[in-house]
């Protein structure tokens, strides 16, 4: 019984023995001392590349002034305003030729579903000719109706209607 016991033992050690961790091959460096020094900084000098990176979402929003254009009701006319931020976004895809937009057609919560979405198309549509006869490739445009699926302002008031009235350009990130 004894001789069971030592080596029941035995085989125990060797066993725990053999499920050691084996040290690092290469200890990670010690932690740095911990010595409070104080420093001033001056901010970096400001240079023409802070700001929206050319080419980006930000960039196409900072110079065309807006990505959306609002309409009247039951309407897909253009106003002097919406003219006026689709020039600004023509100019902006002519500098930038590879990218691409989508633009969406939006309305206000009035109407049936197929309406609006016909409605929302339209408004799509009348701004993406805006921008085929302000010199942008067709190609590079496509239009999406969401009709009154995506309101951004959910009360049922006149202000918000005007609001969810809209066609918004998106440029990928």
């Amino acid at each position: 019984m004894k001789k069971t016991a030592t080596l029941l033992a035995t085989a125990a050690l060797i066993g725990l023995a053999g499920c050691a961790k084996k040290p690092p091959k290469q200890l990670p460096p010690a932690p740095p001392s911990q010595t409070t020094t104080t420093t001033t900084t001056t901010p970096p000098p400001v240079t023409e590349n802070d700001g929206p990176t050319p080419g980006s979402r930000a960039d196409f929003v900072s110079q065309a002034g807006s990505d959306t254009v609002h309409f009247a009701t039951d309407s897909s006319d253009l106003d002097a305003e919406a003219t006026s931020i689709l020039t600004k976004q023509a100019a902006w895809l002519a500098k930038f030729p590879n990218v691409r937009v989508t633009i969406e057609g939006h309305c206000d919560e009035r109407g049936t579903r197929e309406y609006n979405l016909a409605l929302g198309d339209r408004r799509a549509n009348s701004a993406k000719n805006f921008l085929v006869n302000a010199g942008v490739n067709a190609a590079r445009i496509s239009v999406i109706s969401y009709g009154k699926e995506r309101p951004i302002a959910t009360g049922s008031d006149e202000e918000s209607w005007a609001q969810n009235r809209r066609a918004v350009s998106v440029v990928p990130q």
